[in-house]
């Protein structure tokens, strides 16, 4: 917003830069440089062009300024169309002043008052304007949130449509969006369908033709943008969903491995949680959900789904694991987010007790405190982490102070028992 009321007041001071251009002009005529013609030369038409623009631009500042959301489409309304009607056009800052303060108006306007607001779009649309396409992307999102989901599949559905001169590689990728999030919605439309069969007296899902439509349409556009690289999680969990759903789990579990492991899309650990908790739906063995989280654990080491990590390798009794289960508890701890957590300080205690059973277990313990002796005891084990877990949490109290000798052994530690 106040970008935009910066923009409405930039001709404000316009007057007073023509005096000073005036001033240096003056100067310039005693120079012995040569003197450039003008390029342009104010008309009588431009200058009443620019000032009834300039006057509209107060006048919608000053609308927004007051909240004023339907005199501020009118006036809106009355300053694209005196764009149109110039003998150049818009020029492109003037339309993406029109698309920023459009956007303003779009999200304040009343719901039940977007007539003006929609012949903006129109005249946007047959105008070439460059970022009709965004904006029409925004408009769906404001109907969204009004609860108008048809309404915003159509909007897209029009912007889909709409080409202006030869397809720019960005215009290209905008309308890879637009198609994108049409498919959302029918994702949206299609849960509304599956909910309305799911509380029927007799559901019959299978020969549910409106709803195996929606599924088809979305299937197209959802498995589009996932062919492009980018971060594309909430499509993702509704393409997988419906997959679900008619039991192509192969091709649901082929999605996630290529979300999560395919180069082409950037580091994101919600890919391997994704994965993760389709693995665990499925009931798959635990090395396969070891393997999932062990890529998480090097993303992220200190997810909560690593308490999971740790628990798995705990119960696989292998020698290795449990060192390494120890490790990824510590490094968990080593964040300040977990410091007050019994879980992790129980699932900690239990991991020693289960290392206790071999021989070299203080080795082990050493090893992994090593680079942790000089600032843990600031971290965990002060007098006034005691006063507090006493006073909050007295089971926590009560598995830390078993800790402190073992974890730091030798140690004078303020927390104690």
């Amino acid at each position: 917003m106040d970008d935009i009321e910066r923009e409405l007041g930039r001709d404000e001071y316009s007057e007073g830069d023509a005096d000073i251009s005036d001033d240096m002009s003056s100067k310039r005529t005693n120079s012995k440089l040569p003197v450039v013609n003008p390029r342009h030369v104010e008309t009588q038409r431009t200058s009443s062009f620019q000032k009834s623009t300039r006057t509209c631009l107060g006048l919608i500042r000053e609308a927004l300024l007051h909240h004023s959301w339907q005199e501020a489409a009118e006036y809106m309304a009355c300053f694209a169309q005196r764009l149109e009607e110039s003998r150049n056009g818009p020029v492109v800052q003037e339309k993406e002043l029109i698309w920023r303060i459009s956007t303003e108006i779009l999200h304040h306007h009343p719901n039940s008052k977007m007539e003006d607001y929609n012949n903006i779009y129109e005249r946007m649309k047959h105008s070439g304007f460059k970022n009709y396409l965004m904006i029409s992307l925004e408009h769906s999102f404001h109907l969204l949130l009004n609860g108008r989901v048809k309404d915003a599949r159509h909007q897209l559905s029009v912007a889909e449509s709409w080409r202006h001169g030869n397809e720019s590689a960005i215009q290209h990728k905008k309308t890879e969006l637009i198609h994108a999030y049409k498919g959302l919605l029918d994702y949206v439309m299609w849960c509304d369908k599956k909910s309305t069969i799911n509380h029927a007296e007799y559901p019959d899902r299978l020969h549910n033709q409106d709803m195996n439509n929606l599924f088809r349409a979305a299937s197209v556009n959802l498995k589009a943008i996932l062919r492009s690289p980018g971060v594309w999680d909430p499509f993702i969990l509704s393409y997988v969903e419906m997959l679900e759903y008619y039991d192509d789990h192969e091709e649901a579990l082929r999605v996630l491995n290529d979300y999560a492991y395919d180069n082409k899309y950037p580091p994101n650990p919600n890919a391997h949680v994704y994965l993760y908790q389709y693995l665990q739906r499925q009931n798959a063995p635990d090395k396969k959900l070891m393997k999932v989280l062990k890529v998480l654990c090097e993303l992220v080491p200190s997810h909560e789904l690593m308490l999971e990590y740790s628990r798995l390798l705990l119960k696989s009794e292998k020698r290795t694991n449990i060192q390494k289960a120890l490790g990824i508890i510590l490094e968990m701890l080593d964040f300040a987010c977990w410091r007050s957590s019994l879980d992790t300080w129980k699932l900690l205690e239990a991991i020693i007790k289960k290392l206790q059973s071999q021989c070299d277990w203080k080795d082990s313990v050493a090893g992994a405190m090593a680079a942790r002796k000089d600032w843990w005891p600031a971290l965990h084990f002060t007098r006034f982490h005691a006063s507090r877990d006493s006073e909050e949490n007295p089971a926590l109290k009560k598995v830390k102070a078993s800790l402190t000798q073992i974890l730091l052994p030798g140690l004078m530690l303020k927390y104690t028992a």
